[in-house]
């Protein structure tokens, strides 16, 4: 799932706090390790897996790649999918390039991580199925959360010499290993070198997959038909060997790039062709089969060219139990729909799966979120036919798994999302209020949900407006009923308007619009750039535009806010609705309203350094640096560079909160602060329950999920409970183990 943030203009509020509640003055208690129980918030999927690919060694087992929230394997026993990776603490080894099951041993498998061309890159092995991961670093760059991270599979073992694997890289060719991924060299011979790491974000395909001809070779004496595939620009984009890779021929086809191979058991190759890299941008493509002598014929389906020729096909599969039956899966058909298509005569004729295709998502209806019913999907390049059961076909998308277990009936094709255990989205922001539902979160690309149950996934009630990102959320201290949120379409839609409020706890919503303002007068509230305050009764608003308005109606007239510069975040006492907050940090001080945002001034702030810019993250997705504490009115939290700062009269004088710890997020709970930190090198998820004098990590080497904190908050009615939102593998709940 790739996170697509746009960002036009600076805030002046001030990136980083990851939320936590924090209690009275004057803890005792002792700041003693308590461990912690650590669960998935339930969504069900919600991200984009490029690939899923079933052992061929044991029915039952299959591993699935994401681009940025790691692997997953499906367990028959437990009927459900288990995260592969929650351990990792490299960023970038959550986004998978390629995975590659032994084709011989179950216990095995291989994956090449890399997020991007500029970030760490490693094959992983592994003798358990995943449980555990020895590590190789290699010299060439990956792009598991890149364009073309839906062609492959790139990293290949040779069914006849399991010791033996390629792997075909984006910017340096081809390579070899010859002792099971744990040294590489570069494939001489092949002739496309590669382009090498480009200079800007643009990057590209490289060698997009290998496929070894299982035919062609004897069991321990290695394969010698190969074929890779290229989406560079060039002459040839497909290549085969005959002599285990030491010479290569360009093979006959269509100018386009090859962007999934998949040989059969008889030893013919599939490719699916695009002209762009993917998932999206793609124009058309085609489809190729190949036989044992090389030989190559069109086969695309006639029915796709007859409505257009539009998109391409990234999802590719055979049948091991059925010889000539194929399926194929478009991609960026817009106009009509992506589909699957299966072949039961080696691409003679196709049959078209989705006008016959149903989909059940009852146990998954956030996939509702944009308000229409669950069609057949996006950014389809996953597709796999059960290698032991040929009716049983899986694909994926953009958003989730889908599975059908009657997709050889002639009648309806039943396909339900099979994603218990996958948890891969991107979390923005979220609250949890003090009244209602424990948990109101704001994601990417699914806009947001009210989670009345944890462990059930959400319908969506995040309308009115729809925006695809939640950048903001508040609530109302006194009255938690009342929500307001800010977000923003990383698509280019039609928007009215990107704030809400709700008076139900999120589960209804009327769109909030703030009047033109400058010169020339422009609508400054479009976009989601600037996050909207409620006051502790519900009844002001703030937005902090360029000129900040504030309304004590709903939102009917508007008036600028004197004292509190442009795009600064106001930041509401939960306890008074009287009070307001804000951080100028262009001055270096801390702002005080004591009459509903009228009006603010400064306050003295003794104790504060001089510059109050938190680090990490900046811009309309940054959380508030100042938090007031539920329950009490002027107890202030506020993150200053990586250190905290605590305030208990309305912000007149400051006291360090935050002892050795180096802080990164931070939020309140229930007698406890929360914080994403480092302290004497480690790198963790801590606690604190003495206002910050002490810090105890909460976090273990089991659940380090690749550090890729976004936020986090602590529940203000359950003593102990965090919530913790990641940018891939979705969003947390935890608990300290003792009271359980």
């Amino acid at each position: 799932m790739i996170r697509i943030a746009v960002r036009r203009r600076g805030f002046h509020w001030l990136p980083a706090a990851l939320l936590i509640m924090v209690s009275a003055p004057g803890w005792s208690r002792s700041p003693e390790a308590v461990p912690y129980r650590w669960t998935n918030v339930t969504v069900g999927a919600g991200g984009y897996a490029p690939n899923i690919v079933f052992s061929e060694v044991e029915r039952g087992l299959a591993y699935l790649r994401t681009d940025m929230g790691g692997a997953y394997r499906w367990d028959d026993a437990t009927q459900r999918w288990s995260a592969l990776q929650d351990g990792t603490a490299t960023s970038s080894y959550m986004g998978i390039e390629s995975i590659a099951p032994d084709p011989r041993n179950a216990d095995i498998v291989y994956m090449a991580a890399g997020v991007g061309a500029r970030q760490p890159a490693a094959i992983l092995r592994s003798t358990d199925r995943g449980r555990s991961w020895r590590t190789t670093p290699v010299p060439f760059a990956m792009g598991g959360n890149e364009d073309g991270r839906g062609m492959g599979e790139r990293l290949a073992v040779d069914p006849n010499q399991t010791q033996t694997l390629f792997f075909g890289s984006r910017h340096d060719g081809l390579w070899r290993s010859s002792d099971a991924g744990a040294t590489w060299a570069k494939v001489a011979g092949f002739p496309v070198a590669g382009l090498g790491k480009p200079a800007s974000r643009t990057t590209h395909g490289g060698v997009s997959f290998v496929a070894i001809d299982p035919t062609s070779g004897r069991p321990g004496g290695g394969s010698r038909r190969l074929w890779a595939g290229v989406a560079d620009p060039g002459a040839a984009n497909l290549y085969r060997s005959d002599d285990a890779g030491l010479t290569w021929h360009a093979a006959e086809g269509p100018r386009l790039f090859a962007g999934k191979g998949v040989v059969d058991r008889r030893g013919v190759l599939w490719v699916g062709y695009a002209s762009g890299l993917g998932p999206s941008g793609i124009a058309t493509g085609a489809v190729w089969r190949y036989g044992p002598d090389g030989r190559g014929r069109d086969v695309t389906p006639a029915a796709w060219r007859a409505t257009g020729a539009e998109g391409a096909f990234l999802g590719v599969a055979v049948s091991r139990r059925q010889t000539g039956t194929v399926a194929v899966s478009s991609v960026d058909r817009y106009r009509h729909g992506d589909s699957v298509w299966i072949s039961h005569d080696d691409g003679r004729s196709w049959d078209d799966l989705g006008a016959r295709s149903r989909r059940d998502v009852s146990a998954t209806p956030f996939l509702l979120h944009e308000g229409k019913g669950a069609d057949f999907g996006h950014w389809i390049s996953g597709l796999a036919i059960d290698p032991f059961d040929p009716a049983r076909m899986v694909y994926t998308t953009g958003a989730t798994v889908y599975a059908a277990r009657n997709a050889t009936n002639p009648g309806p094709i039943n396909w339900a999302p099979w994603v218990r255990g996958i948890e891969q989205t991107a979390i923005i922001t979220l609250v949890s209020p003090t009244g209602g539902a424990p948990l109101i979160s704001g994601f990417g690309d699914l806009a947001g949900f009210v989670h009345d149950d944890l462990d059930r996934s959400p319908r969506p009630t995040f309308v009115n407006p729809y925006m695809s990102n939640t950048n903001a959320l508040d609530y109302a201290g006194m009255a938690p009923n009342v929500i307001v949120r800010s977000g923003s379409l990383y698509l280019d839609r039609p928007r009215d308007g990107s704030l809400g409020r709700s008076d139900d706890g999120g589960r209804s919503w009327t769109m909030v619009t703030v009047p033109p303002m400058g010169m020339p007068a422009r609508r400054e509230d479009l976009n989601g750039d600037w996050p909207i305050t409620v006051s502790a009764d519900g009844a002001t608003m703030v937005v902090a535009t360029p000129i900040p308005q504030v309304t004590r109606d709903r939102g009917r007239t508007w008036m600028p806010v004197r004292g509190l510069p442009g795009k600064t975040r106001a930041v509401a006492d939960k306890r008074d609705p009287r009070i307001f907050y804000a951080v100028d940090v262009e001055r270096g001080r801390v702002l005080l309203s004591r009459d509903a945002a009228a009006s603010f001034t400064p306050v003295a702030g003794h104790g504060l350094p001089a510059q109050l810019r938190a680090i990490g993250r900046q811009g309309r997705e940054a959380q508030s640096t100042l938090l007031a504490v539920p329950g009490h009115a002027g107890t202030l939290w506020l993150q200053a560079g990586d250190r905290l700062f605590r305030s208990v009269d309305y912000g007149s004088n400051f006291v360090p909160a935050s002892e050795t710890l180096s802080v990164e997020l931070y939020g309140l709970g229930k007698d406890s602060v929360f914080a994403v930190g480092t302290r004497d090198g480690v790198r963790g998820v801590w606690r604190s329950v003495d206002d910050g004098q002490s810090w105890s990590r909460i976090d273990d080497d089991d659940h380090r999920w690749g550090g890729r904190y976004r936020v986090v908050s602590g529940d203000p009615r359950r003593e102990g409970r965090v919530y913790l939102g990641m940018d891939g593998r979705g969003l947390f709940y935890g608990d300290p183990k003792e009271v359980q």
